[in-house]
């Protein structure tokens, strides 16, 4: 999936010189916790979030600076009293925007939200392109939401069912081990019988096998044996 399949088309947006009460408006108004800011020429200039609204003058949030900052950090400071007393939207957004495209993968999608530390990123329709959407959290989960409500057909025979789980079993790195354990299925019921080296390979082994479609219960035999003292214990 892309971020076109879940992002939000046609995001609500404001321009820099957009009085900062009307946006917070619009916060309110529209439910939605991110504003894409948008320059005269409709380029993408920066976003303003909740996250840039929580230290603000009006709430008594503002942050106190240490005396090592007021000696040394004043025009860091000069810019934090920007951000927390600016009226326009220009004066308070987050200006490094970072963006992907209609065609990103959800992969990738992810992956940038976790490592610049954001909730929602804009959609172009290309790099340096134009806003055709917005990606949140929230669009992620009702993707999820959709996709665990459909309900795959079931494996109609046992055969299918084994092949299948062997087959995911093979593709998983945290499976060499387990590919020589005896798994059986009997009437959509999978019998586990053998020797695992960490409990967490069981673990991982049962939500394996119940994520396959007509599977109906799982017998869980298996053996840990303990890495470090070779002993055994039974589940």
């Amino acid at each position: 999936m892309n971020a076109a399949d879940v992002m939000t088309a046609n995001p609500v947006t404001v321009h820099p010189d957009t009085k900062l009460d009307e946006a917070v408006a619009l916060f309110i108004e529209k439910r939605i916790s991110g504003l894409p800011v948008l320059d005269a020429e409709g380029n993408l200039v920066g976003i303003l979030t909740e996250s840039d609204l929580l230290r603000r003058a009006e709430t008594g949030t503002e942050r106190e600076p240490g005396w090592l900052e007021l000696v040394f950090s004043q025009p860091r400071l000069a810019l934090e009293y920007v951000h927390t007393h600016g009226r326009t939207v220009a004066e308070v957004m987050t200006r490094n925007v970072a963006a992907v495209t209609a065609d990103t993968p959800l992969a990738v999608v992810v992956s940038l939200m976790e490592q610049r530390h954001v909730r929602r990123l804009p959609v172009l329709d290309h790099p340096d392109g134009t806003l055709v959407g917005i990606i949140a959290r929230a669009d992620l989960v009702r993707a999820l939401g959709h996709i665990l409500g459909e309900r795959p057909a079931p494996l109609e025979s046992d055969e299918a069912i084994r092949a299948k789980i062997l087959a995911e079993v093979a593709a998983q790195p945290w499976a060499p081990s387990l590919r020589n354990l005896a798994i059986t299925v009997s009437d959509g019921t999978v019998e586990l019988t053998g020797i695992i080296v960490h409990d967490e390979q069981r673990k991982a082994l049962n939500v394996l096998i119940a994520g396959v479609p007509g599977v109906k219960a799982v017998r869980d035999q298996l053996v840990w044996c303990d890495a470090v003292t070779g002993g055994l214990i039974p589940d």
